[in-house]
């Protein structure tokens, strides 16, 4: 996604040339910011309002690094949509709707602005705050894991061919195994390849309980808005994805889930539809936000 080059807004008493940007809402924020919309807006030092914002990065005329929040929400989705299907389209929220110009990207950003200095942070001392940053994902950690997750999402079709390729047999009597999936009840785990030994295996296993078990406590107590979120998926399934501390899972309703966990790093665990995990699923769904 990226704008035009004469795309420019008022950010910091100085033009900013426009190159992408992204929704702050409950149904669609950027989870490498947290496990829900209110840990993400308090990311940024934003209140969570109740229709979100949208988030427009871009540079200054001295090539700075800016992100502005504005709470014209419907306009930047516009423009984010019109990018995603190859259309120009010239993003300049007006002045009012300007809640807030925060110095740095608190996402990466991998296009500039031409005709400025390369990308920046602003002057510490001109800014009035410390510039924000992308969450280190160099290492395996939260910002990390919820990235993958996103990944999955995206990548569907990839990972659930993986999990069919392996056609690894689930025991029928239940019995922890190191080589074959999770069950939807937790008692079996693996690794996404099915690899692993049995020290992992174990780990993964109450890793995946304790993951479900939250999740279906979301269900009597409802968690921070955005932690159960619920997008378009193919036929009539719905996309669904759900986080907490330490894990976030990756499902189809229609289908299967993955689980990743913060304790077994870069690892995607299968959790297989079975008698529990269907009626988990449509009951998560129901309470899930939905983008408007």
């Amino acid at each position: 996604m990226s704008g035009t080059d004469e795309n420019a807004v008022t950010a910091a008493d100085d033009a900013l040339y426009v190159l992408t940007a992204v929704l702050l809402t409950p149904a669609a924020f950027p989870s490498v910011l947290g496990d829900d919309y209110p840990e993400a807006c308090a990311a940024l030092g934003l209140p969570p309002l109740a229709d979100g914002y949208g988030l427009v990065f871009g540079q200054d005329g001295d090539g700075a690094r800016w992100t502005v929040a504005v709470d014209d929400v419907s306009l930047v989705a516009v423009a984010i949509a019109s990018w995603d299907c190859g259309m120009e389209y010239d993003l300049s929220p007006d002045g009012r709707s300007v809640v807030a110009a925060l110095p740095g990207w608190p996402v990466a950003v991998a296009v500039a602005a031409p005709g400025v200095p390369a990308p920046h942070d602003p002057d510490p001392g001109a800014a009035g705050r410390p510039a924000l940053s992308p969450p280190d994902t160099d290492s395996w950690g939260p910002a990390q894991r919820r990235l993958g997750a996103d990944e999955i999402a995206l990548q569907w079709s990839l990972w659930r061919q993986r999990v069919d390729a392996a056609n690894v047999p689930v025991p029928d009597d239940g019995s922890a195994a190191a080589d074959v999936p999770v069950q939807d009840d937790g008692s079996v785990a693996a690794d996404g390849s099915g690899q692993g030994g049995d020290g992992r295996a174990a780990t993964g296993r109450r890793g995946v309980r304790r993951a479900l078990a939250e999740a279906r406590a979301y269900l009597d107590s409802p968690p921070p808005l955005g932690r159960v979120r619920s997008a378009f998926a193919p036929g009539e399934a719905r996309t669904l994805r759900a986080d907490g501390p330490g894990w976030s899972l990756v499902a189809r309703t229609d289908d299967i889930a993955f689980v990743l966990l913060d304790e077994e790093p870069g690892e995607v665990l299968p959790v297989l539809r079975g008698s529990e995990l269907p009626g988990l699923l449509e009951a998560l769904d129901k309470l899930a936000v939905r983008p408007s």
